[in-house]
């Protein structure tokens, strides 16, 4: 039996980093967190009303017009995703790779997953003739797909889709009567805004598409839950809301009244949540593209970082050396890697990717430093690659690379 765990102490935790790993709270959010602590209302199902009016705001500067009874807050994207699984029903389409807590949702519920192939030059989205391929198979073979979940600013890939391929995939997806989950979460974190055009698939065809964005990472720290959801502005997406409202009632799933206050606060964008955000996206663009440079020198390959805190790296062209340390598979390699490079590398089977293939996963987070005043510095630094232990964990990681040639 493989194990899910290097250490062998249970699952891998492979979303946003732990708490003690992540940059330091800004200390607004902790105020805003502290004062809302005491309150004595439990938020209601669905969302406190100034949470859901500082979402409708976030998406209407975004150029996606929101009224508040479109939205929907959760504690957490896995929930939401859970709930708008159980009431779209049918089988699920996920890309392949795709971010590692989407397929569980569908899971849970028993329904069938099936992941479609994505294009070379990024990840999130589904090539549009193998979907078109996948749907007609499943119904081929008795299923009923229904639901297909994708992410232009993609995690595990950190690739950007380009609007032309969003948009064909959307109108091949649509002409087979799919309903299209479009994951946000990551859209704030471009590392060069000026250089990546990012479509949201809502913004092509606000009818035909429902928005899902987690706060907990590019807004708040990681032990922070508040995820928000936009449903399309018709009938179908008002039957959809009410299906989804009373999923998380049913689940009892209510954000956490300090946190909803914080998430509201951070949604109204004030400075310094937006000047945080920028200096943290500046932070990992910089380090994803060292971790990048490291990646290839060493002869294996990863598509260029573009959004987000990741970096999915192929080690095919490795594999003859991998061989010889008893590694052949994803799970090997992140066995083999995790111990070597002392940082979680969890292999692109856990992503919904060939366990054959030799990808991992890494996080920039961890190059930033083991203590939080190394994690400060790396944020305040005017430039964070010179910071002794930033350089020393990129020369440790490019080494152990190295090594395998």
């Amino acid at each position: 039996m493989r194990r899910t765990d290097p250490e062998g102490h249970g699952p891998v935790r492979y979303g946003p980093p732990l708490p003690g790993q992540g940059l330091p709270v800004l200390p607004e959010l902790a105020a805003v967190l502290s004062a809302a602590a005491g309150r004595p209302h439990a938020v209601p199902p669905g969302g406190p009303p100034a949470l859901l009016d500082a979402a409708c705001g976030y998406w209407d500067r975004r150029g996606l017009p929101t009224e508040p009874d479109r939205a929907v807050a959760a504690p957490g994207a896995p929930a939401l995703l859970l709930a708008l699984t159980a009431a779209i029903g049918g089988d699920v389409l996920l890309p392949r790779p795709c971010a590692a807590w989407w397929e569980p949702q569908a899971r849970a519920l028993g329904r069938s997953v099936f992941h479609v192939a994505t294009p070379v030059e990024c990840g999130g989205v589904p090539d549009p003739y193998a979907l078109l391929e996948t749907v007609r198979r499943i119904r081929a073979e008795g299923g009923d797909p229904r639901l297909l979940v994708l992410c232009v600013a993609d995690d595990p890939t950190a690739t950007v889709a380009p609007p032309e391929l969003v948009h064909e995939t959307m109108e091949a997806a649509l002409g087979e009567g799919l309903h299209l989950v479009s994951d946000e979460t990551w859209r704030d974190t471009l590392h060069d805004p000026h250089d990546t055009v990012l479509l949201s698939p809502a913004e092509m065809l606000p009818d035909g598409v429902t928005v899902v964005t987690d706060l907990a990472g590019p807004f708040l720290p990681p032990g922070w839950p508040a995820a928000v959801a936009r449903f399309p502005a018709n009938g179908d997406g008002t039957g959809l809301r009410d299906r989804v409202l009373d999923v998380l009632t049913a689940l009892g799933a209510r954000v956490a009244t300090p946190v909803a206050a914080a998430a509201a606060y951070a949604l109204g964008e004030p400075d310094p949540v937006t000047e945080r955000l920028a200096t943290a996206v500046r932070l990992h663009a910089r380090v994803a593209a060292a971790a990048h440079r490291a990646v290839m020198a060493a002869g294996a390959f990863a598509l260029p970082p573009r959004a987000g805190r990741h970096l999915y790296a192929d080690l095919a062209p490795l594999r003859s050396a991998l061989a010889a340390h008893g590694v052949g598979d994803a799970q090997e390699a992140e066995d083999f890697l995790t111990a070597r490079l002392g940082m979680p590398a969890p292999g692109g089977h856990r992503f919904g990717d060939d366990l054959a293939a030799l990808r991992v996963r890494l996080s920039t987070d961890a190059f930033l430093g083991t203590t939080d005043e190394e994690r400060a510095k790396a944020l305040t630094a005017p430039d964070p690659l010179e910071l002794p232990h930033v350089e020393h964990a990129l020369t440790a990681f490019g080494t152990a690379l190295e090594d395998l040639r």
